[in-house]
């Protein structure tokens, strides 16, 4: 009886129902995407970082992200760690913003990426086409086809600058973006460094660490600490929080994406409020009527939050629906939007919320009803 009258209710007024389920449509769209948003940058921020074989990283004083790991060091550190107990490896990578010189003129950003896999470093993400004995041929390196036209180039075998070195491109990455926009440049180490500056040298940016087998990680980074006086030790997790601390929260991108999507949920809950409410209002005579007739409070406010639970699941499936076609349709652009199981079920639960806040203004009206006034008509 309770549901019959709620969906009675809700379907009473098809205009105000169409209005209600546009608003939580929306809200649910605009929390999606920027919530997927921030999830899709986070993911771009950490991909490298979660790709690595390691379980600490060594870095100068400072390094605030992956991108943007300060200054170079030399091997006095990767020396000092490989002698420490509990270190299986110890693996130099070069990490530098570059400048690249497109063959028609013009030039832009990327980041170059030094690392020798064979020595279980850092693999290139997800690649597509070309392998790593590709990426070691002479000047050749790997970069993602998303930034194939903004590098000015077209396909493998096509050749540009990187700083004032020649390079060719033998592999392409598949879906590796990069939240900066300065797209990620895979090559062997030694090539890193003849590009940033530091040929012949031992420098690198980070050292990765591999622990052996049921090595205690914060032991072992204590150690490291006590060994080396001018440089950090962070664990992945520690350096992942870093980075996204710094691209997210320094530059105030996070706060507006979190601040858009809580924007999105006050707006759909202020509509289906007043839908509600306005709703209740039309059938106060009928709620005065069952009050009358011994209805108890309880079972009318449960008609109501019953309607605005009707409201929440027919809004999020086409919320749903129409936020998965926007995230299917970023999937190719610099900037995609992230959908994952959890995220859609605490969409579910936010919609649900959203529509029980929003029955407490009806509520409150039904509460205020005086059994009486039926017989008043």
């Amino acid at each position: 009886m309770i549901f019959t009258l709620a969906f009675r209710n809700l379907f009473h007024d098809r205009v105000r129902l169409m209005v209600t389920l546009v608003g939580i449509l929306f809200s649910i769209v605009l929390v999606a995407v920027q919530l997927g948003l921030y999830l899709g940058a986070s993911r771009m921020i950490t991909a490298n970082i979660d790709h690595a074989d390691a379980e600490l990283w060594i870095m100068p004083f400072g390094a605030k992200s992956f991108e943007d790991g300060g200054l170079l060091m030399g091997a006095r550190e990767r020396h000092q760690a490989l002698a420490t107990p509990g270190v299986e490896r110890v693996t130099p990578i070069v990490v530098r913003f570059s400048e690249w010189r497109k063959p028609a003129g013009g030039s832009t950003r990327v980041v170059v990426i030094g690392s020798d896999a064979e020595e279980g470093a850092l693999l290139p993400l997800n690649l597509e086409t070309g392998s790593w004995d590709d990426i070691k041929a002479p000047s050749a390196i790997a970069v993602d086809k998303t930034y194939l036209k903004d590098l000015g180039v077209e396909a493998i075998g096509d050749t540009a600058q990187i700083n004032a070195g020649r390079v060719k491109i033998t592999a392409l990455t598949s879906g590796v973006r990069s939240f900066t926009q300065s797209p990620y440049v895979y090559m062997p180490l030694a090539r890193g460094r003849q590009l940033v500056g530091a040929a012949g040298s031992d420098l690198a940016t980070f050292q990765l660490v591999k622990l052996y087998p049921g090595a205690d990680v914060e032991k072992v980074r204590n150690d490291l600490l006590n060994r080396l006086e001018g440089a950090e030790v962070l664990t992945t997790a520690e350096f992942r929080q870093r980075s996204l601390r710094q691209w997210l929260f320094r530059t105030g991108a996070g706060v507006a994406l979190i601040g858009g999507a809580l924007l999105g949920i006050l707006v759909g809950t202020v509509i289906v409020a007043q839908t509600l409410y306005s709703s209740t209002k039309d059938h106060i005579n009928e709620f005065a009527t069952l009050r009358a007739l011994g209805s108890s409070s309880g079972y009318i406010h449960k008609v109501i939050l019953t309607q605005a639970g009707l409201s929440a699941v027919f809004g999020y499936v086409l919320g749903m629906l129409l936020a998965l076609l926007v995230v299917l349709a970023s999937q190719s652009t610099p900037l995609p939007i992230v959908m994952t199981p959890s995220l859609a079920a605490g969409l579910f639960s936010v919609t649900l919320f959203m529509c029980a806040i929003s029955a407490i203004s009806a509520i409150v009206k039904v509460t205020k009803i005086d059994p009486a006034t039926v017989f008043s008509r």
